[in-house]
């Protein structure tokens, strides 16, 4: 009897409504663990991470410098998502939900694009707010 890899394990333990990608539901588990070399290991060595207010981070060393720099107080908390396949055989997933912090809680939108190897190749994190929502967030 064979152990079930840990992406198996991760569907029964946590799930979002209309995603069943284990890459999608591993990032979000582990990125909410504050296990961020986990999360940025998901990624291609060429794969990018769009933050909020931040040009693209490349690399899972650049992203997993910046998680760890910026994500440590931050808890992601997805509803619902979409899959879809593109033409170039890669995959986009699209997840609604909500980012949360000790002080504020704001709606985003995470985009994914898979490739055919199921690495994450391209993640945009996109705030869901009002101008002056966005102006309370600004950093002084």
């Amino acid at each position: 009897m064979t152990q079930p890899s840990v992406v198996e394990n991760v569907t029964e333990e946590f799930s979002i409504e209309g995603i069943t990608e284990p890459s999608i539901l591993r990032y979000f588990q582990s990125l909410n663990a504050g296990e961020f070399a986990a999360t940025a290991a998901l990624f291609a060595e060429d794969g990018t991470m769009y933050a909020p207010f931040e040009s693209g981070f490349v690399g899972p060393d650049a992203i997993a410098g910046y998680l760890e720099k910026e994500a440590q107080d931050i808890k992601a908390d997805p509803h619902k998502g979409i899959t879809e396949i593109l033409e170039n055989e890669q995959i986009q997933v699209q997840v609604a939900g909500k980012a949360k912090t000790s002080w504020c809680s704001v709606n985003v939108l995470w985009i994914f694009i898979l490739n055919q190897q199921r690495q994450i190749t391209e993640a945009k994190i996109k705030l869901l707010a009002s101008p002056q929502e966005l102006l309370a967030l600004r950093r002084d």
